[in-house]
């Protein structure tokens, strides 16, 4: 799937550059291969093909965003825009 917009600035950098500037140098290679996988997606439905990423969809305010875990307190977040087949607001977040 294509990757529409990104909200953290880092996360951008580091797809568009492979700059690790703003991003946790030790994920780096995660989210290298976090990235990879996305970009060849078909279905978000795949993302549960890899239970050591955790991936599962929010619930409340924030749902129909699909999380993955980078590190023990860093998820990637995103929202699919099924309609379009593309990847939206793609973010960074430390969740403690």
């Amino acid at each position: 799937m294509k990757i529409r917009s990104f909200a953290h600035r880092g996360l951008q950098r580091f797809y568009d550059e492979d700059s690790t500037r703003g991003v946790p140098p030790d994920a780096a290679e995660k989210l290298r291969k976090m990235f990879a996988y996305l970009d060849d997606m078909q279905d978000a439905e795949e993302l549960r093909a890899l239970p050591i990423w955790k991936a599962h969809t929010l619930a409340g305010d924030r749902q129909g965003t699909w999380s993955l875990s980078v590190t023990r307190n860093r998820r990637m977040t995103f929202r699919i825009d099924t309609v379009e087949g593309e990847i939206c607001d793609m973010d960074l977040e430390d969740c403690y």
